[in-house]
């Protein structure tokens, strides 16, 4: 199996129709202090431990509630500061999946859900993703939104998928989908991309990242067209709340990151720490 570089540093050109799948094996740099610019993909459950570590110390009532209330954050935000810091929207009216069931039929008989399954994931997300424009978004142009999921008029075409498997999800499991734009397209352009991130709810963390290239296709005439209006209005929208969302939770990140520190440096990293490490078998 060859192994993969992290999907943010390969392209491929968007004319390509295959679906390239594998899975990445790079290594998880340990989380700095402020937010990482390439955090680990474990960044959350070492953010935990970390805090734990504190605790284990000893922490006085003060120190407690600072800790009580970062793990309530990773416990309650982690799917924003997993996703979210990327700029994908996790609310429930943007979710392509929030929290849906992994059944017990999606795993293969390698034990552990098959890779087409990821992709059936994102293409299902990705019709939610249109709908809740038609939905909640720009409900004025619902039919037209609704429309492009058919083959009546303008539709919406998947040219390219490529999956970059992260772990071997198996059942049982819940998984939450979240597509955002890559990149805002131009009113011209016939196409459009979309990155794809799949995750686990038992991992809290992505199990799969998908890229996707879709085109803008006129079923009447039999031949593609440019973005319309309609689209090109909430693009701008959603690209805006996606730039928003991210410098907010890098924000939040950096706050939880700080105060972690702050606590490491009252507790386990004090000179006259209670935890004397290796001093303890050397008093034998």
């Amino acid at each position: 199996m060859r192994v993969s570089r992290p999907i943010s540093s390969l392209r491929y050109p968007a004319t390509c129709r295959s679906c390239r799948a594998r899975f990445s094996t790079h290594a998880d740099a340990p989380p700095t202090s402020p937010a990482p610019a390439n955090p680990s993909a474990r960044w959350l459950s070492e953010t935990k431990r970390r805090v734990e570590k504190c605790i284990a110390v000893g922490i006085d009532g003060r120190q407690t509630k600072r800790a009580g209330d970062v793990l309530k954050a990773l416990d309650e935000e982690w799917r924003e500061l997993v996703a979210g810091r990327e700029g994908f929207l996790t609310d429930s009216t943007r979710a392509g999946f929030l929290r849906r069931r992994v059944v017990w039929g999606e795993m293969d008989s390698m034990g552990h859900v098959n890779n087409v399954i990821y992709n059936r994931w994102a293409e299902s997300a990705r019709v939610e993703w249109v709908t809740n424009y038609a939905m909640h978004h720009d409900p004025e142009n619902g039919k037209r939104w609704s429309e492009l999921m058919s083959s009546r008029s303008d539709g919406l075409i998947l040219r390219s998928i490529r999956t970059d498997y992260k772990f071997p999800m198996t059942w049982p499991d819940h998984i939450s989908v979240f597509h955002k734009l890559k990149e805002l397209p131009r009113e011209s352009d016939s196409n459009f991309e979309l990155d794809v991130i799949i995750l686990s709810e038992l991992h809290r963390r992505p199990a799969a990242r998908c890229e996707e290239d879709i085109v803008v296709y006129d079923y009447r005439a039999g031949k593609k067209r440019s973005i319309m209006p309609f689209m090109m209005n909430q693009f701008e929208n959603t690209w805006k709340a996606q730039e928003e969302t991210r410098q907010r939770v890098e924000k939040r990140i950096v706050e939880l990151e700080e105060t972690v520190r702050e606590l490491e440096n009252e507790t386990w990293e004090r000179a006259d720490s209670a935890e004397d490490v290796g001093a303890g078998s050397a008093k034998g």
